[in-house]
């Protein structure tokens, strides 16, 4: 099943507090919290109050989504080990990473091993405290193709690494839509936006209302439970995600 949620980095300048009122009042379910602003790693209490805020409000929480990249967090400060520790007080049942620092079509052998040796070290580490690790599916890392992705879960070979999916800006929804179905066994979460191609140009997601219909029944094709979570809306208004969220359930009743 499908639930819909919100990614907290959508709304980076409002508390926990301002961003868990929204998201009840949008009718969602759940939130991966940001490990930028809203949950900073290392930060233990933040963690517990922004858990303490979803859970009495009714909500979930999604996600942890950190910003450790793998094969380079770990030098430059920022060790899984307090990743992890607040992805446990949080409760969170996955954390969000990075699959490096560069893209794809730049990275050589050696850069590959080397994000995929990192991958494997926490998702043992994270397996041990009973939490997943997914890949952020994005442009200037591993997975910024779905055949990048699937040549590094391959790789990793790891049984506890997962990877969200989004739709790139630049392909069509065929070809979306197979990249997709090709991540199913390993899909994770799915982010949920519609942009103007080539541009950073927000629109309402009832203008991609058909595509976005396909692409929640090919994930609704993968084993068990997930978040399709909206992230950023027009003109990051909380009208706009309130009119987003409205479409995303109405979208997921149709049988996402």
């Amino acid at each position: 099943m499908i639930h819909p949620g919100l990614v907290s980095v959508t709304f980076r300048a409002l508390s926990p507090a301002q961003v868990v009122d929204l998201v009840r009042q949008a009718g969602l379910r759940g939130i991966e919290w940001g490990g930028d602003i809203h949950a900073p790693p290392g930060n233990a209490a933040r963690a517990r109050e922004v858990r303490h805020l979803s859970l009495e409000a009714g909500l979930s929480v999604a996600a942890y989504g950190s910003y450790y990249r793998a094969a380079q967090s770990e030098a430059a400060g920022m060790p899984f080990a307090h990743v992890l520790d607040t992805a446990l007080e949080l409760g969170a049942p996955t954390v969000r990473v990075w699959a490096g620092v560069v893209g794809s079509a730049a990275a050589d052998a050696a850069h590959r091993e080397r994000v995929a040796a990192d991958l494997r070290r926490i998702a043992t580490l994270a397996a041990a405290a009973h939490v997943s690790v997914s890949l952020e599916f994005h442009n200037g890392t591993l997975t910024d193709t779905a055949e990048s992705a699937r040549k590094l879960l391959e790789a990793v070979n790891h049984p506890n690494l997962f990877t969200y999916w989004q739709p790139p800006l630049d392909r069509d929804t065929a070809d979306c839509m197979a990249d997709l179905r090709s991540l199913l066994s390993r899909l994770s979460n799915v982010h949920v936006y519609h942009w103007r191609p080539a541009s950073t140009d927000r629109l309402p997601l009832a203008d991609a209302a058909a595509r976005w219909r396909d692409f929640l029944a090919v994930a609704a094709e993968a084993p068990g439970d997930r978040y399709a979570m909206l992230e950023f809306v027009e003109r990051d208004a909380p009208e706009c995600f309130l009119r987003d969220a409205a479409t995303l359930r109405a979208l997921l009743a149709q049988g996402g």
